[in-house]
């Protein structure tokens, strides 16, 4: 049994599933803006939700699988499932096309409950985009511009899936927000590798510029983050509820870019993987919330 778990473990160390946290509620939320003045449907949620989880295992892998040379080369990524043998090359990519399978499936779902044919015809595309960003920190420093908006394309894919004939500023106000604020925590994350990638010929913001300055457009790329969430709610005529969601983030934003300093990254797991995740449930509990309430008022 301690084998199972520890190769369960493994997988989900690997992929990272948790990290689905971070767009899910967006998705979430976009959906109940597009089914306004109704709601979605159960079958259209589990879809997304579907989408979300293989959309998300399908990249993480391709990313690892890309990548597992250069993590062999890291000192704190050495330790990797492919790299250190625990998960294998051909494994990998098995799982990869189940995944990326898997996720054209749940897109195609949308054809067959309502008729709805775009979220199968953009479901390549989209994998595409998803896989594209594993290459790009090999020439470009804005990387964590790609990562912010393949993953931010969830939203309007939310939208696209519900309702594609209304989609419209809110859901691109979305996508904008959702780009850099991972972008942002993205550069912060990678001023732990800022060293390794100089040496490595990657090109990260921090590789680039250096700690100090990325993490200052860090703090400059949540800021519009915040400005975009104010838009969404203006534009799609949310209520007090989904601003003092805003407000919440806002103050969990700075939080997070306190807790990392050019001469101490020792916190920067802390801002990336807690403060992120609470940020993406607050935002989106309280939006759809708000949505709710709205359509019972």
């Amino acid at each position: 049994m301690s084998g199972l778990v520890r190769t369960v473990h493994d997988w989900g160390a690997m992929i990272k599933f948790s990290h689905t946290v971070f767009a899910l509620p967006f998705a979430l939320l976009a959906m109940f803006l597009a089914a306004r003045p109704g709601l979605p449907t159960w079958p259209q949620a589990l879809l997304i939700v579907l989408c979300m989880a293989t959309a998300r295992s399908a990249a993480m892998t391709f990313n690892r699988i890309v990548d597992a040379g250069i993590d062999a080369a890291n000192p704190r990524t050495a330790l990797r499932q492919i790299p250190t043998g625990r998960i294998s090359a051909g494994a990998a990519w098995l799982f990869f096309a189940i995944a990326a399978a898997g996720f054209v499936l749940a897109c195609g779902g949308f054809y067959g409950l309502d008729g709805n044919a775009w979220p199968l015809l953009l479901s390549v595309p989209v994998l595409a985009l998803l896989c594209f960003y594993s290459y790009t920190k090999r020439f470009t420093r804005y990387a964590h511009l790609v990562l912010g908006l393949a993953i931010a394309f969830a939203p309007v894919a939310a939208w696209i899936a519900i309702a594609p004939a209304t989609l419209g500023p809110p859901a691109w106000l979305l996508l904008g927000a959702v780009t850099f604020w991972i972008a942002g925590f993205d550069v912060i994350y990678a001023c732990q590798d800022a060293d390794f990638d100089r040496q490595a010929g990657l090109h990260s913001l921090p590789s680039r510029i250096g700690i100090g300055p990325s993490l200052w457009t860090a703090r400059a790329f949540h800021v519009v983050t915040v400005a975009a969430l104010v838009a969404v709610g203006l534009t799609a005529e949310l209520g007090t509820l989904y601003f003092v969601g805003v407000a919440i983030v806002a103050a969990l934003l700075v939080v997070e870019n306190a807790l990392v300093r050019p001469g101490d990254l020792s916190k920067v797991n802390l801002a990336f993987f807690t403060v992120n995740g609470v940020v993406g449930v607050v935002l989106g509990g309280l939006g759809v919330l708000d949505v709710l309430l709205q359509r019972g008022a």
